[in-house]
């Protein structure tokens, strides 16, 4: 086997409580300090266009990234999941810088590496493998890859947990609870409890590779025989619970398609794939892949398929969900302000003794986001500005506390996986026939 590069490369993964509190209120600080105490008051009173961006120096916003991509874990897919909205909500300096977040976590040593290695294969290990790079091809919040050759010529992704990681998990969301009530991010009155338990319960599984694995089978079982699509086959004699062995496969993340060497076809076409993929999910499979990364969806223009990675955060969706699902999309593709609001409440969105004001209001934006839901022979989101729109009125709306509750965790995991996929299209200036893919879905 090639022998191992030099081990100073690498940041070793922060442990413990307090080290990883200091690293998350350190990156707190430069977050708070590249908006300024003008930039939130204006971002406060500004109303559409131009002026509800976000102005982080892109120096607080290196910082900001590169602390969290220190830290890894919980508190690095925090990052991540600002970075999905970046283009339309921070400046293009800034939303670049975050972007990095996407695919990008510092690495860890050599000897570090070598000791999570020996604890999950054995002494000895090495002698499985007739090529190992212990460069990493990847790394993200909580783990890092390895392209491999097996003895038996099986050419292989590992994917390698960092040391306490998992341990961390519950300290990391205490942490992010107590810096947002101690700096007010949710509005008055809404108790953000159940959303940190149920990150708490998401992180956990997806630190076990053993459930992921399964998850990954039970998915490509569903898939079949899909030609657009591919599944890693998961390779069990070398996975663990913390390395988890896949067979290695080529591609670039889906993002990168919205640069310049790609046709508009080639955008629309995975942009769509990708949206009727998790209709399928919603409606068909009850099982969603639910982490909107775009590092987690390759596109091999070799083969054009996409390949489909990362099935720690897979959920199952309950028949009852996937009805009251429907019955919300019907409602927003009738233009039905009453069916929405049952949709709404169905799905806890609003609660039963909200002010008709505020119950108007919210139903009303619902209704300003199903705007592609209604757009017969497809949706241009290259042209659209709605995205910025939903933004600015519901940011309106938070500094209103119009917003008094959440609704159930498992529907925020499903909504964030939905909004992932518009703004994928987004990114992609894709057009998207999304009223055409969802009506065989619907009743009637």
């Amino acid at each position: 086997m090639n022998k191992p590069e030099s081990p100073t490369a690498g940041l070793a993964v922060p442990r413990g409580r307090l080290s990883r509190f200091w690293h998350l209120g350190r990156a707190s600080a430069d977050l708070i300090a590249g908006v300024g105490v003008r930039g939130m008051v204006e971002l406060a009173r500004s109303k559409g266009s131009e002026s509800s961006r976000i102005h982080l120096s892109p120096e607080a916003t290196r910082r900001f990234t590169d602390r969290l991509a220190r830290m890894r874990g919980a508190v690095m897919k925090m990052g991540q999941l600002m970075s999905l909205d970046g283009a339309d909500v921070l400046t293009p300096e800034a939303a670049e810088i975050l972007a990095a977040l996407r695919d990008r976590a510092e690495p860890m040593p050599l000897s570090q590496l070598m000791v999570v290695l020996d604890a999950e294969y054995g002494p000895g290990w090495q002698r499985q493998f007739r090529r190992f790079a212990f460069t990493p091809i990847a790394a993200a919040s909580i783990g890092q890859v390895h392209r491999v050759e097996t003895r038996d010529g099986r050419h292989l992704a590992l994917k390698i947990q960092f040391p306490g990681v998992r341990e961390s998990i519950n300290s990391d969301i205490d942490n992010l609870a107590f810096l947002g009530r101690t700096l007010g991010l949710a509005p008055r009155g809404m108790d953000l409890g159940p959303l940190f338990a149920e990150a708490r319960r998401q992180l956990h599984r997806e630190a076990d590779y053993h459930a992921e694995a399964d998850s990954l089978e039970q998915y490509a079982a569903l898939i079949g025989a899909d030609g657009d699509f591919r599944v890693p086959a998961v390779h069990r004699d070398l996975s663990t619970a913390r390395v988890l062995a896949m067979d290695f496969a080529e591609g670039v993340p889906v993002d990168r398609l919205a640069d310049g060497d790609y046709r508009r076809a080639e955008r629309d076409r995975v942009a769509s794939l990708l949206t009727r993929l998790a209709l399928r999910e919603l409606f068909e499979f009850g099982l969603a892949q639910t982490d909107p990364n775009f590092g987690n969806f390759l596109y091999d223009a070799n083969s054009g398929r996409i390949v489909l990675l990362d099935f720690g955060a897979a959920q199952g969706i309950p028949p009852a969900l996937a009805a009251q699902y429907r019955a919300l999309a019907a409602a927003a593709v009738a233009d039905d302000p009453v069916g929405l609001r049952a949709g709404a409440l169905a799905l806890g969105y609003i609660g039963p003794d909200d002010p008709l004001d505020k119950v108007t209001a919210l139903v009303e934006l619902i209704r300003l986001s199903s705007e592609v839901l209604r757009a017969e022979g497809g949706y241009d989101f290259g042209t659209s500005r709605l995205i910025e729109r939903v933004f600015n009125r519901g940011r309106d709306l938070y500094f209103e506390d119009a917003f008094t509750q959440l609704p159930n965790p498992s529907v925020m995991f499903l909504h964030r996986k939905f909004v992932g996929i518009l703004m994928l299209c987004r990114r992609l200036r894709a057009r998207v026939d999304l009223a055409g893919m969802l009506r065989p879905y619907l009743p009637g």
